[in-house]
């Protein structure tokens, strides 16, 4: 993986970037589907035409609907054939072992196991290429039929492996004519590498004192448990926040304004709040193509928990073929369904910090259900947490001393503290001032994010697996 990501950073990026340039603006579509489909095939090889089935298929039923728009029982055959195929293909790859090994544990059955290597981003990709059809059978969107615009829309590299999921309705007309200025491009240089930074400098050295604790099998002190949960929390936000904003400083490179993924979650007040703030895309998705059309919270008290529950399950089903997953889903389906039903009325009237901490403690549980996939471990690492094992342990000052200034670090760039501070700096100064500083920082933790990425093997992206 490092050495992967030192070819993309020193390599292949700005290759890329040279030769998009360099095409004339009528190419440069069909260069970037050319560049995306190179980029997955370096890491999937034999999933690119996996990739290429699923532009056809879209793009043809995209066609068919178009023709059919008179038709209604015609026009929904065709929506309904593409959902199937779409949703087909992902859980072929998702959710085959899931099952077998579930019949298998059920019934007392022997089946073997397909051992299918899950295509990387098939979760993204796919829900990317279902608003289009989507949007196409609702009429919310023109017909795409340059299948090279189409191509290139499903394959984005920028954002093509973990998000943020770019509706197509984000991008229908930055697809035909888009421009880059100056201020745009030392934009997505700049958002690319805090992106970056986030990911090296912080993700990847929080997460390996999780997964030190985690691999302890959930038999620990409180006071560990807790240490490990916080590293958890902190690991994956700026390891998928940091991607989206490399991937939406990549958009900017190129012309494309992805949509915003992350506003700050941990600093939310409710649970309601916090899915307003995180993975906005997917909740977003979840909203516009599945809640809303259920019925969403129009046609009683019931029904809109039968709907919660429904995209709440799928949610926590989406992110991987696990219990864990199913189990994160229904937690917060749980919660937010309370919230609505009276607490946050309630939570209203508590003072602003009570409301943040009660959100805070229900995250951090929320993150080790999704973070155990080894059922055998959540439970006893549950406990933990409270109490199980006793409040301290052996190891429970070492990691604590080594790990704090990071742990604190973490918590501070997980707010809008470090946003404001830089601009309360830069305030005062004039333009150029402001931006040779801002260059000057950019720069020094570019190279110091590289130092790091070269020397340190720890180096995962989580949301690669989804």
């Amino acid at each position: 993986m490092v050495f992967s990501s030192t070819i993309f950073l020193c390599i292949y990026l700005p290759l890329v970037l040279l030769g998009y340039y360099i095409c004339p603006k009528k190419g440069r579509n069909l260069f970037l589907l050319i560049v995306s489909l190179v980029f997955y095939a370096w890491g999937e090889p034999k999933y690119v035409f996996l990739m290429i089935f699923s532009i056809l298929v879209n793009y043809v039923f995209g066609r068919l609907m178009d023709k059919n728009r008179g038709n209604g029982k015609r026009l929904k055959l065709m929506l309904v054939l593409s959902v199937v195929i779409d949703l087909g293909l992902l859980g072929f790859f998702k959710y085959t072992d899931f099952i077998i090994s579930n019949v298998n544990a059920i019934f007392s059955t022997g089946f073997d196991l397909l051992n299918i290597a899950l295509p990387i981003g098939i979760s993204f990709y796919t829900f990317q290429a279902m608003s289009y059809t989507i949007d196409v059978y609702r009429d919310d969107v023109k017909v795409q039929k340059n299948l090279i615009d189409f191509g290139m829309y499903i394959t984005m590299f920028p954002q093509l492996i973990a998000g943020p999921i770019v509706r197509y309705s984000d991008v229908e007309t930055q697809l035909a004519e888009r421009t880059v200025t100056t201020g745009d491009f030392a934009d997505g240089i700049m958002r690319f590498i805090v992106g970056l930074g986030k990911k090296v400098l912080l993700a990847n050295q929080i997460g390996a004192l999780w997964t030190e604790i985690y691999g302890l099998g959930g038999m620990s002190s409180a006071l560990t448990a807790w240490l490990g949960a916080a590293a958890f929390t902190f690991q994956i936000y700026f390891d998928f926040s940091g991607y989206s904003d490399m991937a939406i400083g990549l958009g900017k490179m190129f012309g494309f304004k992805f949509p915003e993924n992350f506003r700050y979650p941990y600093e939310s007040v409710s649970i309601t709040d916090f899915w307003r703030r995180w993975h906005i895309t997917l909740s977003t998705w979840f909203k516009e193509y599945l809640y809303i059309p259920l019925g969403g919270n129009r046609r009683g008290l019931a029904r809109q928990a039968l709907n919660l529950l429904i995209v709440w399950s799928l949610t926590g089903f989406w992110h991987g073929a696990g219990w864990n997953f199913v189990m994160w889903g229904l937690y917060y389906f749980v919660i937010l369904f309370i919230e609505k039903l009276f607490l946050l009325k309630a939570l209203d009237k508590l003072p602003k910090l009570l409301r943040h901490l009660y959100s805070l403690l229900l995250i951090v549980i929320g993150w080790v259900i999704f973070a155990c996939d080894d059922m055998s471990v959540l439970l006893p690492y549950l406990g933990s947490m409270f109490g199980a094992n006793g409040a301290l342990g052996g190891l429970d000052v070492y990691w604590l001393i080594t790990k704090l200034a990071l742990l604190v670090i973490c918590a501070v760039a997980s707010t809008q503290m470090p946003k404001k501070l830089f601009a309360s700096v830069t305030g005062t100064m004039n333009e150029k001032a402001a931006f040779a500083v801002k260059s000057v920082l950019a720069v020094a933790l570019l190279v110091l994010s590289m130092a790091f990425l070269i020397g340190d093997s720890y180096n995962p992206f989580l949301y690669f697996r989804f």
